[in-house]
């Protein structure tokens, strides 16, 4: 076995002992609940690590992540997550967070090919489309990035609220958020974008997306 591997299966040896020296029952208290508040849709990337950057315990965040933070509204994965943090485990908030640098961004606003995440990131090429003109006009190529970043994650919030499944839980008067965030690489910062659903009123300039349960 590489050094790599082995020193990752003593670490978590290592996490085990300091949290048995807290609490000599942690591990059995966590086994027998599940009620995290919140469901985090994050990317992939390795450098953004859910439950570090908002000091949460094991326990406290039911997480989904994929290329560059998607909610897509015909996949199955994160709409299973998604029904199953709303519907079972009754999360209050759930989190959309992008972060700078994101590589299926950037990716998406270019022409070159990367394998199979062509697939994938169509979908933030089609939400380029509708923005083209505005993030284009941004002279500085970064800013012009970061912008985008932040429009993307915007826009997966509102798929998110307008989801069969979020939009059912608000009919049925159940507390229930979806906020937009932004994570910087290079300060370890969460940039809150200012948009959150918490109602079908909040949606109101989507009408066309509102559902009727009754």
């Amino acid at each position: 076995m590489s050094d790599f591997y082995k020193q990752i299966i003593e670490n978590n040896k290592k996490w085990v002992e300091s949290k048995l020296a807290l609490d000599p029952d942690f591990f059995k208290k966590l086994k027998d609940t599940q009620t995290p508040p919140l469901l985090w849709i994050g990317c992939s990337d390795s450098r953004v690590p859910a439950n570090q950057i908002i000091g949460a315990q094991p326990g406290e965040v039911f997480v989904h992540r994929n290329i560059a933070n998607m909610v897509v509204h015909s996949d199955m994965n994160m709409l299973s997550v998604l029904d199953y943090s709303v519907n079972v485990l009754k999360v209050k908030h759930v989190i959309v967070c992008g972060h700078y640098g994101c590589g299926g961004v950037k990716a998406a606003m270019g022409s070159s090919s990367v394998g199979i995440i062509d697939n994938w990131i169509r979908h933030i090429k089609d939400s380029y489309k509708f923005r083209k003109s505005d993030i284009e006009a941004i002279e500085d190529e970064q800013e012009r990035f970061d912008r985008f970043v932040e429009w993307n994650t915007k826009q997966q919030v509102l798929n998110l609220a307008v989801t069969s499944i979020v939009q059912e839980a608000w009919s049925r008067g159940q507390e229930l958020s979806v906020h937009g965030w932004v994570y910087g690489l290079d300060t370890g910062l969460v940039k809150d974008l200012d948009v959150t659903f918490s109602s079908h009123d909040d949606i109101r300039n989507s009408s066309i997306y509102k559902l009727d349960f009754e």
